[in-house]
């Protein structure tokens, strides 16, 4: 009997052992109470802990009234910037986040009250994470107070007026350069071409806008002790410049600015051009960069105009390494390349308003490594660097938060050979990190 209990016995434990063999392992559990991964879904620390985060960027744009060429233009390039970003996977953050884009936006019809209308909607109702402006300095301005009332960090494009950074906001930040800077660069130009100049004069037309410009220009020539020879206004339909010419030649100075819009610009330039008034310098106002300027022939020859930017503008790496600066995002050949490719036409100044606006909330977000408005504002104020459309610096008094005080604006010149518009083309000259040619000096 007990050697049959003791076969038994043995045949169990054998039997045991086979069935332990052919039983697959089952996962140990780990010191947390987790369990260990099989090889075939291994992942490292960094894999696991990754997460992607989709923000919203809330925005109004005139596709109907009389800023839709302007602001469909804007917001081509904004989106030419938010699909470039989420196609080539989104912003890594060292944390592992991925950041991505979307949109939510209205048609502000142009209009001031529907801009704040639309902006208190994408900032309760859309919970937009962060806003980017309308088009034009009214309607921004317009929105600017809803950003800042609700808290919404708003990247301004699209927009000069000085004023809206001077109300005491704090989250409303420009791309532009200033109205109050729109000529100041031209003179800046002329010093640093012929230091001994010291007379000028300046011709503007007596809207809001040139005027602005001008008194702003009066002020900063002064304070470099240049001598202001003639300060003078014309009213807005002036067609016969002769009584402002004479004046010029009385006055006999070595350089003229001043302008308003294009045609009176145009046909001011064109009678400076008829009186053979002898200065060694002309800039003006809107007109000069506009293409038909230069169906002037002759009379646009050596005229310079400043433009928020241009294409030929040559800001890239190497052109901010040799100001000791740092660059980010593409440079001009790559976003007009870009925008080309998307659009099939050339883009303006409008179009790299709205590509370098999302480009610096980009920015912004890499250097705080965190997708925190409160964060990224402070990365905002911190904002030093050269972009395709230009230097981007931030001012952060009290006083004028927000202000644009890094952006100059680019002056184009007129430049060429023989005589005729098909002679002329349009080149950068200032400022010199960005010129694609040396300044004509003095203009025949």
């Amino acid at each position: 009997m007990k050697r049959i209990f003791s076969t038994l016995l043995l045949l169990l434990v054998i039997v045991s052992l086979v069935l332990s063999a052919c039983t697959p392992a089952q996962p140990a559990a780990d010191q947390t109470g987790g369990e260990e991964q099989t090889s075939g879904e291994e992942t490292t620390g960094e894999e696991m802990e990754m997460k992607e985060v989709t923000l919203t960027i809330g925005f109004t744009a005139s596709t109907s009234g009389k800023y839709n060429v302007e602001s469909t233009r804007q917001i081509n390039g904004l989106n030419l910037w938010m699909n470039q970003v989420n196609d080539a996977g989104g912003i890594h953050l060292e944390d592992g986040t991925v950041v991505k884009f979307t949109s939510k936006f209205y048609d502000d019809e142009s209009t001031a009250e529907r801009v704040q209308e639309l902006y208190t909607r994408l900032a309760t109702e859309d919970n937009a994470d962060f806003l980017i402006s309308p088009y034009s300095s009214g309607l921004t301005d317009a929105s600017a107070v809803i950003a800042e009332q609700y808290g919404k960090v708003m990247i301004t494009t699209g927009a000069a007026s000085d004023s809206t950074y001077q109300k005491g906001y704090t989250l409303v930040y420009q791309t532009y350069t200033p109205a109050s800077r729109y000529l100041t660069g031209a003179l800046d130009l002329l010093a640093a071409t012929d230091s001994s100049v010291k007379k000028i004069a300046i011709v503007h037309e007596t809207d809001k806008f040139s005027t602005d410009v001008a008194t702003a220009l009066n002020a900063y020539a002064e304070s470099l002790g240049y001598e202001v020879v003639l300060f003078e206004g014309y009213a807005s339909e002036t067609t016969d410049f002769a009584p402002f010419i004479n004046k010029i030649q009385e006055a006999a100075p070595d350089a003229i600015f001043g302008g308003g819009h294009f045609q009176d610009g145009s046909t001011f330039a064109k009678q400076l051009a008829e009186k053979e008034v002898p200065v060694k310098f002309v800039a003006l106002l809107v007109a000069p960069p506009e293409p038909t300027f230069a169906e002037l022939g002759d009379a646009a020859l050596g005229i310079v105009g400043p433009s928020q930017w241009e294409p030929l503008a040559n800001f890239n790496a190497d052109a901010a390494a040799s100001t000791g600066m740092s660059f980010f995002g593409p440079s001009s050949k790559e976003f007009a390349d870009m925008y080309m490719k998307a659009y099939s036409e050339e883009p303006s100044y409008h179009a790299a308003g709205g590509f370098v606006a999302g480009l610096l909330l980009q920015k912004a977000i890499e250097d705080a490594q965190s997708t925190d408005p409160a964060v990224v504002k402070t990365a905002l104020d911190a904002i030093d660097v050269i972009t395709f459309f230009g230097h981007m610096k931030f001012d952060t008094t009290a006083e004028n938060h927000g202000l644009q005080i890094g952006h100059s604006m680019v002056y184009i010149q007129w430049q060429g050979e023989g005589t005729g518009a098909e002679a002329l083309a349009k080149q950068v000259v200032w400022p010199a990190e960005g010129a694609s040619a040396e300044t004509l000096f003095p203009i025949p």
